[in-house]
């Protein structure tokens, strides 16, 4: 068979689909060795692929909040482990300070080497079922600051060539209930990455490091052209929106979450300017989280098949002041901060319903209330569960309804039933 030239757009499609059904794969190896039900079940976990200077060239079909926010921890990996990166390590964080989006989550990152030369990176995410602190799940309603929260893990090295750290396995299992089934799923990470290294050095294998590189960066170029376009066909403007949650759990206050859409020729920008300050209770969204749920629905609108990468971001430019609820500071707590980033996506959609109303949704609940218990069980240790059940997202202060799936506005006060 003749060697394809680069601009060939059948080997881009090849690439394409052959990095997506790895990013799948390493999904469903993460599901089947799983300890935890957070995991094999509620499949609360993502896996991805990026390239050797870490941009994310490939997501699986699991959660866009998660996947959205994996560049903002591979930057905080790559900047202190520049120059200390060697075959056989394994990267572990959870600090939503440090990349992360809240402790439940495990960020696991493995570097990939070609004779010596890194080539690549796999990544894993997965909520893990304890992190320690003061509630069983991590998810406590009470807390008003990360450190009752659970265990904090700032990048460091989970394995490295000799083998495991020790050090910090031992740490997280002194630090969490259920240590078995966290540990477990741990490994289970690791074992994603390891099939995500496996295929992708088999793909380069296949096509050349070099050219496999140069199809890496045209993939990425192709969703940020798709992505310019498809905003550039948006009328110029500046669409707003305010939705609210009724309080944090802690303060009685009403929560305002702002945003202004501006599309500006092929540009996007997101300015959450105005959005209530970052509130007592745990449901403050860090910044990577509220990036990605801008990612995540503008990515809506972009229609089509794109390669899944972050190419699409780039034309997108998010403003969170620091201190507010979609960017908090320390030490404020954000173990709920999903129940936030939904109502932010609700958010956004009302803005984006009106530069599409035909073709972005109704709005719906907007929030998964959580619940999370412990038990003693038989054998004297003990047992954690999580789950998550959809109700009537908070009403607030009156609104105004968008209607989009119905091609109408409502411009009548209107509140949500509890």
């Amino acid at each position: 068979m003749a060697t394809r030239e680069l601009s060939d757009p059948i080997l881009h499609e090849l690439i394409k689909n052959a990095l997506d059904t790895i990013v799948d794969e390493m999904a469903i190896a993460l599901v089947r060795t799983a300890y935890s039900n957070n995991l094999k079940n509620a499949m609360d976990m993502s896996c991805a692929l990026c390239d050797a200077e870490g941009r994310l060239i490939a997501q699986g079909l699991t959660l866009p909040l998660h996947l959205g926010s994996i560049p903002d921890a591979m930057a905080r990996v790559r900047q202190k482990f520049a120059g200390r990166t060697h075959p056989g390590d394994v990267f572990i964080l959870n600090d939503p300070y440090e990349g992360g989006t809240h402790l439940p989550d495990f960020y696991i990152f493995k570097p990939i080497f070609l004779e010596g030369a890194l080539v690549g990176w796999s990544a894993s995410i997965g909520h893990q079922l304890d992190v320690g602190g003061k509630t069983p799940g991590g998810n406590g309603c009470d807390a008003t600051e990360i450190f009752q929260e659970g265990l904090r893990i700032p990048a460091v090295k989970l394995y490295t060539a000799e083998g495991p750290v020790e050090a910090v396995f031992e740490v997280i299992d002194r630090n969490v209930r259920v240590p078995r089934q966290v540990l477990g799923d741990v490994r289970s990470q690791v074992a994603a990455c390891l099939t995500g290294e496996r295929a992708y050095l088999k793909l380069i294998a296949q096509h050349g490091a070099e050219r496999f590189q140069s199809c890496t960066t045209m993939l990425l170029a192709q969703a940020e052209r798709l992505a310019r376009t498809a905003i550039s066909k948006m009328p110029d403007g500046r669409y707003e929106f305010t939705d609210w949650i009724d309080d944090d759990g802690i303060d009685p206050d009403p929560i305002p979450l702002k945003v202004a859409l501006t599309v500006d020729g092929d540009r996007m920008i997101a300015d959450f300017t105005g959005s209530a300050p970052q509130v007592r209770g745990g449901i403050n969204s860090p910044l990577p989280f509220t990036k990605s749920a801008v990612y995540a629905t503008v990515r809506h609108l972009i229609g089509g098949d794109p390669p899944n990468n972050e190419g699409y971001f780039r034309p997108i430019e998010v403003i969170a002041p620091p201190g507010t609820i979609v960017n908090p500071v320390m030490p404020a707590a954000v173990a709920a901060r999903g129940l936030t980033g939904f109502r932010l996506a609700n958010a956004l959609f009302g803005a984006l319903a009106q530069i599409a109303p035909d073709r972005v949704f109704a709005c719906e609940v907007g929030a998964t209330p959580a619940s999370a218990s412990a038990a003693t069980i038989a054998s004297g240790g003990p047992s954690c569960s999580s789950s998550f059940s959809s109700a009537p997202g908070a009403g607030g202060p009156p609104r105004t309804a968008w209607m989009p799936a119905a091609r109408a506005w409502s411009t009548s006060p209107t509140t949500r039933s509890r």
